[in-house]
């Protein structure tokens, strides 16, 4: 491959991570403000209202955290330092691992409320917010305990090449702490693996849920009514397509990280498609989850219908 075809696809990948950053930043920021304004409004919330604002905050600073080391991967800052080398790099770790553990939340919740009244679910069904809020400071303080390793091991390095550290950005790497790092990544992949099995479990159990109630409203009603999915089934529906798309993404995440060898090369380009695609589940599921939102989609109608009001108001 010649040089000018290196710059190409160099200058193509940049372009794109920072499209996908953008595009993600604001459409979580936009999901985001919608459940809160909606909250205002209604002064009530679904049992999964609470884990989307959350998941949305979550992807909202994964996607800025994306964008500031995407920035020092094809270029090195001069103000990168030790403190915001750690920062950022942790600050990054933690979002991802919050983001696996409410997404895998989010599912159990939609099975719970979607599960019959006979279930042995039926009794979380009734739980108060308070109990979320002090589940998802439980994540926080869970997960910042694991990625702490990182403001141990990173450290700033501008303009230094040792084969003894690990290449993260141009300004940052990481001591390589071969069985500190070993017991943490077990720890990690032992997380990971569970909250995956968490999801796959409730979404198995989601998708016989669903399948039951197909059958029994045909048997009820005509099949012009029984096509017709219920605004608790519109949603179980949009998760499992969330569910989907973040199991395959992980895995792909995974294979091209393994393809890349225990130990990591200043390959800016290889980096950035690894966070392309790490990344592309914080973009696509705010996307999902505001075309599939209800209240959201008659939010934005209302808004759309005072904006036509008073133009031509004052026309």
């Amino acid at each position: 491959m010649n040089k000018n075809n290196e710059l190409f696809i160099c200058i193509a990948t940049r372009y794109t991570l920072y499209s996908q950053v953008c595009i993600g930043i604001l459409a979580n920021t936009i999901l985001l403000l919608l459940h809160v304004l909606t909250l205002l409004l209604e002064h009530r919330l679904k049992p999964t209202d609470l884990t989307t604002s959350h998941l949305a905050l979550i992807h909202t600073v994964l996607q800025l955290t994306t964008g500031f080391i995407a920035t020092d991967i094809f270029g090195s800052q001069n103000f990168w330092n030790d403190l915001t080398c750690k920062s950022v790099i942790l600050l990054h770790r933690l979002m991802r691992e919050l983001s696996i553990s409410s997404t895998c939340l989010l599912s159990v919740l939609q099975a719970i409320t979607l599960s019959p009244r006979s279930s042995c679910l039926a009794k979380f069904k009734h739980k108060s917010s308070t109990d979320s809020l002090c589940f998802f400071l439980f994540l926080w303080v869970f997960n910042t305990s694991i990625g702490g390793r990182f403001l141990i091991s990173t450290v700033a390095t501008p303009n230094v090449t040792s084969a003894s550290l690990l290449f993260v950005t141009k300004s940052c790497s990481l001591w390589p702490m071969r069985y500190v790092r070993l017991t943490f990544f077990t720890l990690a992949t032992f997380q990971d693996t569970s909250l995956i099995g968490l999801m796959v479990l409730s979404s198995g159990y989601m998708v016989s849920l669903l399948c039951r109630h197909k059958r029994q409203s045909q048997h009820l009603h005509s099949n012009r009514l029984a096509l017709r999915a219920s605004p608790v089934a519109r949603a179980t529906q949009s998760i499992l397509l969330l569910m989907s798309f973040f199991v395959f993404i992980y895995f792909w995440d995974c294979i091209i990280s393994t393809s890349s060898g225990l130990s990591w090369n200043n390959d800016s380009v290889h980096l950035c498609v690894q966070m392309l695609v790490g990344n592309s589940y914080a973009m696509v599921s705010p996307l999902v989850l505001i075309s599939t939102e209800k209240r959201v989609i008659k939010f934005l109608k209302h808004m759309w219908g005072k904006d036509q009001k008073c133009s031509v108001i004052q026309r």
